[in-house]
């Protein structure tokens, strides 16, 4: 194991509750929901009409030129690693070698709107209507090569697909590109802008989304008996990580340490979690093993708990496994209870939130728990205070196909 140290000093975010990590922040704090009804008329047939879109546009940060050049899930990707650039206080770009940064933007999906269309122009106009720059912003690797670019990225630029871990995917990415020397900084973060009739459909066709709606902002309810399906949600988290040596030589302010992270697989079904968590299990403890932690060390666990029935019943189950005795001392919460789900993006947006939590000591609630699952967690149904002193957290993401990716942050 590398003994090089990696801290996180920036971040950046652009969710459903939120244009920027502040706002974000302070939303999930409060327990805001930012689900909301679908409007459109495509929405009308659909079994589940609700979903989490971002609570500011990035055309209203963007400039609208370079906006129209990047797909939806391109903007959210700029919008939040300019913040986190400019956070980490590297936006004139002069403390950073080119060929000493890489960029790690992850999306579970891709262009999915630019994609879909483009051939509504082909069949309805021809292929005349297509763009010309419809590959380009299709393409899975078009946010990361739009902020590798924006940034003068050179030491690689790397898109990580693994469904809903893949935000998370692109944080272990970024901390072994440093440990492995290849790297001084790595931008990483996640993407996802699926809010589109044929995702929705066909999401709605494997019975994964709630169906609450007429009651939209109490419809992603982790752990709570009622719940009946994830709600879809939007939008583009980022971190800035170094290597403690680098951050230390530029007084680079750091929110926390990214500790050790792991990435295993279930081979079990290409959608349904595996029941005994077996895989969820061995992640968050060889995370905790890279991170030279002990389970006691963690106090909180951001869970990827998305509000389907059998998933979150899983996860508690892998969490009890993974620390022992020791989870009976760890604040659990589901921020998703208030974002949706965000695909691609929700292993960053919560990691953001992780580090917030370790950063200031408090756990934002898991709203909509009304009558939780007796699942054998300290479940935080309202803010909680975190104690001092070095500490640790978690936080998990599992995707379809079988992805587990769990991350270990550790206090500064």
């Amino acid at each position: 194991m590398s003994p090089t140290r990696v801290v996180v000093t920036g971040l950046g975010a652009t969710s459903p509750v939120g244009g920027d990590v502040a706002s974000t922040w302070t939303s999930l704090l409060e327990g805001r929901s930012g689900v909301a009804v679908l409007t459109e008329d495509w929405a009308e047939q659909l079994n589940a009409r609700l979903a989490a879109r971002v609570a500011v546009e990035p055309s209203e940060v963007l400039d609208r030129v370079k906006a129209r050049r990047m797909d939806r899930s391109g903007q959210f990707a700029m919008v939040a690693a300019m913040e986190a650039w400019a956070d980490a206080a590297l936006a004139d770009g002069g403390s950073v070698d080119p060929e000493r940064l890489a960029v790690a933007m992850a999306s579970g999906i891709g262009g999915v709107t630019t994609l879909l269309s483009n051939y509504d122009s082909l069949l309805q106009k021809g292929p005349r209507r297509v763009s010309p720059l419809a590959i380009p912003m299709l393409m899975p690797n078009g946010p990361a090569a739009a902020v590798g670019l924006a940034i003068g990225a050179k030491a690689g630029v790397h898109t990580p697909v693994s469904a809903c871990a893949s935000g998370n995917e692109s944080i272990a990415l970024g901390i072994d590109l440093i440990r492995l020397g290849r790297a001084d900084v790595v931008l990483v973060g996640g993407t996802e802008a699926a809010v589109h009739a044929l995702p929705m459909a066909a999401f709605g066709q494997m019975m994964a989304l709630s169906r609450r709606n007429d009651d939209p902002e109490a419809a992603s309810r982790p752990w709570d008996k009622g719940r009946d399906g994830f709600v879809l949600g939007e939008g583009a988290a980022a971190l800035v990580l170094e290597s403690e040596e680098h951050a230390r030589a530029r007084g680079a302010r750091v929110y926390a340490e990214a500790a050790g992270a792991a990435v295993t697989a279930d081979s079990h079904d290409i959608a349904q979690p595996d029941p005994a968590g077996l895989g969820a299990t061995r992640a968050m403890k060889r995370a905790l093993v890279e991170g030279g932690l002990d389970a006691a060390d963690v106090r909180h666990i951001n869970a990827h708990a998305t509000s389907t029935p059998q998933g979150d019943v899983a996860e508690a189950g892998a969490i009890r496994n993974a620390l022992g005795s020791a989870a009976d001392g760890a604040v659990v919460t589901s921020t998703k209870s208030m974002t949706g789900h965000l695909l691609g993006a929700a292993g960053a947006l919560e990691s953001v939130a992780t580090v917030l939590a370790l950063h200031h000591r408090v756990v934002p609630p898991t709203i909509n728990l009304d009558d939780p699952e007796d699942v054998g967690l300290d479940l935080a149904d309202k803010q909680r205070d975190l104690p001092a002193g070095d500490i640790a957290a978690l936080n998990n993401s599992f995707g379809f196909g079988g992805h587990n990716v769990a991350i270990a942050f550790r206090s500064a």
